[in-house]
């Protein structure tokens, strides 16, 4: 059993990893059945999806929109590519689930106390960069989108103009972003097991991509080297007793891309245990409020 001190300085930390990210979702719906909450919660690429739907208390919406709705409507795969330029079905991701099949509830997301930030990687600069958003559902939205959109398979997104892509290439797990704003206390969520490393080779980067941008090439070029460095960072700081990490025991199975429900569902079981072996003390009860999570249960439309 891991111990945390909830407290006016906690933040949760959200790492990306495509479909591996619904290890999050079960580490989130865990919080979620036990009433824990932040005063703070940062998302990078799919942990900003699934932190909205932490955001706005609905427990198992992420969980329903990775694995079920994935098995219905098949939305990840090279047919998209061919047809949209985006290996996954963006527009039914981000326009039919939150405004039809699924519905986001952008109200409880306002009324909630907490500050949320979503991390994106600005093409122009190379850099990260952070958003706040809860009054505008569609800047919302262009906001997590631009979070989730991996270069080279999905087209560039704009927000507030501003050309963005996947906020993963530039901070994948935004501990030192959560610290800069006053929150050190952190509970970080990884979608990798602990001694993960990428390649310490540069990523290709092709001579055709990304041409108007070279500081978004250089960025992807050193994309490795960054994670491994945030990595050791992670490792450090939690070795020290001065964050909790909650990640994978093993090396998953799973792909950023895994259609694979079944290995989606165990994987997303598997957060779900290991985010119930973290014990959270309250320190400050006035520092932060406490939610009533909503009990939805989601079925497969028919």
């Amino acid at each position: 059993m891991k111990h945390y001190t909830l407290n006016s300085r906690s933040a949760l930390v959200l790492e990306g990893g495509g479909m591996r990210g619904v290890f999050t979702c079960g580490v989130l719906d865990n919080l979620m059945d036990r009433g824990i909450a932040f005063p703070y919660t940062i998302g990078v690429s799919a942990g900003a999806c699934n932190g909205l739907s932490y955001m706005s208390h609905q427990r198992g919406r992420a969980k329903f929109s990775n694995i079920d709705l994935l098995e219905k409507y098949h939305y990840i795969g090279f047919r998209h590519l061919l047809a949209k330029g985006n290996i996954m079905d963006f527009d039914l991701l981000f326009e039919e689930f939150p405004k039809r099949i699924i519905p986001y509830d952008y109200d409880a997301y306002a009324k909630n106390s907490g500050r949320y930030e979503m991390v994106t990687t600005n093409c122009t600069t190379g850099c990260a960069e952070y958003f706040e958003e809860k009054s505008d559902p569609e800047r919302i939205i262009d906001i997590v989108r631009a979070s989730s959109s991996l270069p080279f398979v999905t087209p560039i997104s704009y927000v507030d103009g501003r050309p963005m892509l996947d906020g993963g290439i530039a901070d994948s797990i935004p501990v030192v972003r959560a610290t800069e704003q006053g929150f050190d206390n952190c509970l970080v969520v990884l979608t990798r097991n602990a001694g993960y490393r990428k390649s310490a080779k540069p990523s290709f980067v092709p001579w055709f991509a990304f041409r108007r941008y070279p500081m978004l090439q250089e960025a992807i070029r050193h994309r490795n080297a960054e994670y491994n460095k945030q990595m050791e960072l992670v490792e450090r700081l939690e070795s020290e007793g001065r964050i909790t990490v909650i990640r994978p025991e093993r090396p998953i199975e799973v792909g950023r891309m895994e259609r694979d429900t079944h290995r989606l569902l165990a994987l997303y079981n598997e957060g779900y245990d290991l985010a119930s072996k973290v014990e959270p003390f309250l320190q400050k009860r006035n520092s932060f409020s406490a939610f009533r999570c909503r009990r939805i249960c989601y079925y497969s439309p028919q």
